[in-house]
């Protein structure tokens, strides 16, 4: 945990498969990401929040989560000011246990940004397209700006033909994409500290 003042920004793995890819787009956005000065980084894993399918009486807008694992999730959430999700495509889809992690907090998520690197054949662009209209309805503000693993780039990554080094031509969106976050959770976290 960092003590710097800064605004802190989660990354989240979206998937928890055994075989997943995304902890080599995941260090490789964190090692461009933590470069800057003016936002502190910490990477969370999925696999360390085993939460069952949603279950609760309702979502924690309305009542109190009851399922400890769902609380510490929700608790681990909380500290952060904007989100960076890695997110794979399935079946043209996000993930069904990142779709279960936002269904399991919801007051943690509103007004905060969050902004999405994506693989797949089409780099999770339709997965990102469908998160983006969850992010609405969690009164989350998804920054326009997105990378996209695909074709080729994607393919040899998971063939092992690849690694991200091999692509220093996404280095610059990712940068676009940290200054987008930069600026709204400047303005997001401003608001809300006026607001409390």
């Amino acid at each position: 945990m960092t003590t710097s003042g800064n605004p802190r920004i989660g990354i989240i793995i979206s998937s928890t498969r055994p075989t997943r890819i995304a902890d080599q787009p995941t260090q490789w956005f964190y090692d461009i990401a933590r470069q800057r000065t003016d936002l502190d980084f910490e990477i969370i894993d999925l696999r360390d929040h085993p939460m069952p399918f949603f279950d609760e009486v309702a979502s924690n807008a309305w009542a109190p989560s009851q399922n400890p694992e769902v609380v510490r999730w929700q608790q681990r959430v909380a500290q952060f000011d904007g989100y960076v999700i890695i997110t794979a495509e399935y079946n043209h889809a996000p993930t069904g246990v990142l779709k279960n992690a936002l269904d399991n907090a919801y007051v943690e998520w509103v007004r905060k940004p969050v902004a999405y690197v994506g693989y797949g054949s089409v780099g999770a662009a339709r997965a990102i397209e469908q998160l983006r209209l969850i992010a609405a309805e969690l009164q989350q503000v998804s920054v326009r700006t997105s990378v996209h693993i695909q074709g080729a780039d994607f393919f040899g990554l998971m063939q092992g033909q690849k690694t991200m080094n091999d692509m220093p031509y996404l280095n610059d969106g990712a940068q676009n994409l940290l200054n987008d976050l930069a600026w709204w959770t400047r303005a997001l976290k401003t608001a809300r500290d006026t607001q409390s």
